[in-house]
């Protein structure tokens, strides 16, 4: 990271970003070139070890991307406020991003996609659900492992 200052290595910090940002985008590669989505997300964060969960349909290029390539890159960011400035040279912003490379897959065994839409769920509702098989069938469960991840703010 160039800018070492606003490098976010405390656990507490990085789970404060991962609580406040909602949307992740994740970029991954086929046949036809780099293929960036953003997606809603749920996510575990123990012992620094990051695993992030995300709901797609089960056919599409995201699907098919990743059965030709689980390597996978992610971005997310919050905490956005644009500071004012007497001059345009003068002005900033402030926000707080977490940046990560990881392997991603399809969950198949059905009682880990229920724990997983369930922890989505959570996070972006605040709520607790249960899904059953029935539900749980529907959709596809992407889990990303992070290989690596850093978190990185400005703040004035």
């Amino acid at each position: 990271m160039r800018r070492k200052e606003r490098e976010i290595t405390d656990t507490h910090q990085l789970q404060q970003i991962l609580e406040e940002c909602k949307v992740c985008r994740v970029a991954m590669q086929d046949k036809d070139g780099l293929y960036l989505v953003p997606l809603n997300f749920g996510y575990q964060y123990q012992d620094g070890k990051l695993t992030l969960y995300l709901h797609s349909s089960k056919e599409g290029r995201k699907i098919s991307a990743l059965s030709q390539n689980s390597s996978v890159c992610f971005e997310m960011d919050c905490s956005h406020k644009l500071v004012e400035g007497d001059v345009a040279c003068a002005y900033s912003y402030e926000y707080q991003s977490i940046v990560g490379n990881g392997t991603a897959h399809i969950v198949d065994n059905k009682e880990e996609k229920k724990q997983a839409l369930s922890i989505l769920m959570r996070h972006m509702t605040e709520k607790a659900f249960e899904f059953t098989d029935s539900m749980a069938d529907l959709v596809a469960v992407i889990k990303i492992e992070a290989d690596s991840f850093s978190g990185k703010g400005h703040h004035l």
